[in-house]
């Protein structure tokens, strides 16, 4: 079996200190704040200086996508070695990540004709997406070939959803989510979405007043979807600005008491969907685990 190496774009929103323990490639994405200058995610911008900048300058910050050149620079020196790819890419419908990652699989192949370079959509975003990714080399580390990784993997991903809330709507009003309107009546009236992503897209569930309620929805909603095959489904609770990191534990603790299968820690919604949600996101992510529930990383 030839090794390969799994790669993905940063919108994961993995850890920073899970990453070397994954063994896993980061193509970044790109954020600005003033349309002239942009830092790499991750490597120029972590997501708490990310957030602290969009408090402190006010402004709504803008996304670019990894072009082409930077796959083929993560790529390459995995093909060298005699690896073959796995790339995992955010959901086509948010992001033309999928399609420059197959761009650079096309240019590489010239090169490498006998390697393999299989190019993926997630179909999701952050802590679906990494959970995914995380899957994935669970699988890889339990000696699963190629094929039957990508396999699995198209199945896992229909399994996925994020269930989350914001305190404000300002992000999603100046991403075209909702309208000012309602982004008004938000404001005055303390009113919460409950936000839902599955299959590539996200879909307004419900409004709720007051965040009390908004956690203790998405709480809710979880245990109603998997409680009763919560010994199948790995979860995470994803959360933006560090202010949002005692809620995000509570909500850890609340599902581990509920028996549920949940990271220890929260992890970060990073720039690339942070730009679009805000700073105020808190949500919970799941997964339908592959076979192996054993085999920890």
């Amino acid at each position: 079996m030839r090794p390969y190496q799994i790669i993905s774009d940063s919108s994961c929103d993995i850890p920073a200190d899970l990453l070397p323990k994954l063994n896993i490639g980061i193509v970044p994405y790109y954020a600005t704040f003033d349309t002239i200058n942009y830092h790499k995610e991750l490597l120029d911008l972590t997501p708490e200086e990310f957030y602290d900048k969009v408090k402190e300058a006010k402004v709504f910050p803008k996304t670019s996508l990894p072009p082409i050149q930077d796959y083929i620079d993560v790529f390459e020196p995995y093909l060298k070695e005699g690896k073959d790819i796995v790339c995992m890419c955010l959901t086509a419908k948010f992001s033309g990540s999928f399609q420059s990652a197959n761009n650079a699989k096309q240019i590489l192949l010239e090169t490498y004709p006998d390697s393999r370079i299989e190019v993926v959509d997630t179909i999701s975003v952050t802590g679906t997406q990494g959970m995914l990714v995380y899957e994935a080399c669970r699988m890889r580390d339990a000696g699963y070939d190629l094929d039957r990784l990508l396999e699995t993997l198209e199945v896992q991903k229909q399994t996925t959803k994020i269930n989350f809330t914001v305190d404000s709507l300002d992000f999603l009003q100046h991403g075209g989510r909702v309208g000012k309107a309602a982004a008004f009546a938000g404001a005055i009236l303390n009113i919460k979405p409950i936000i839902v992503m599955k299959e590539g897209e996200l879909f307004p569930e419900s409004k709720v007043r007051g965040h009390k309620k908004a956690l203790k929805t998405i709480f809710d909603m979880t245990v109603k979807e998997i409680g009763d095959q919560k010994d199948k489904y790995t979860l995470c609770v994803i959360r933006a600005e560090k202010e949002r990191q005692a809620v995000a534990e509570d909500l850890i603790a609340q599902l581990k008491a509920e028996g549920f299968y949940v990271m220890d820690t929260p992890w970060p919604v990073g720039i690339t969907i942070g730009t679009h949600c805000g700073p105020t996101a808190v949500g919970i992510c799941y997964i339908k685990q592959y076979e192996n529930r054993d085999l920890t990383i």
